[in-house]
């Protein structure tokens, strides 16, 4: 039986294959999805506004810092500029699980989702 949550992984899947050209980890992608909970289902919630720094700032302070467990120092500017270049600068469709999915694994942050 599908779910809602279901339906988003398999659109974030999708997302990934086109935009990144990797198979992610669908585990690993789906508890990201789980953890962001009703986020996935709002549309303005959903995805990232990369052109902002207010909204990067808290991709930082509330993902990286406080869920990864990451020292708030220039290391996550390096790593999110990186994932961000990654995913595409020119995509303004970012989604959050996908951005939040490649920021952990750069930071080998996987065991924080096991």
């Amino acid at each position: 039986m599908s779910t809602k949550t279901d339906e988003r992984v398999g659109k974030y899947i999708q997302d990934f294959k086109e935009k990144i050209g990797e198979e992610p980890d669908v585990n690993l992608l789906r508890k990201i999805t789980e953890y962001l909970g009703p986020v996935v289902f709002r549309d303005d919630a959903e995805k990232i506004a990369s052109s902002s720094d207010s909204e990067l700032e808290t991709v930082k302070s509330n993902f990286l810092v406080k869920k990864l467990g990451l020292p708030n120092d220039s290391k996550l500017d390096v790593g999110l500029n990186a994932m961000l270049e990654k995913y595409g600068k020119s995509n303004r469709n970012k989604y959050r699980a996908i951005v939040y999915y490649l920021l952990t694994k750069y930071f080998d942050k996987e065991s924080v989702f096991a």
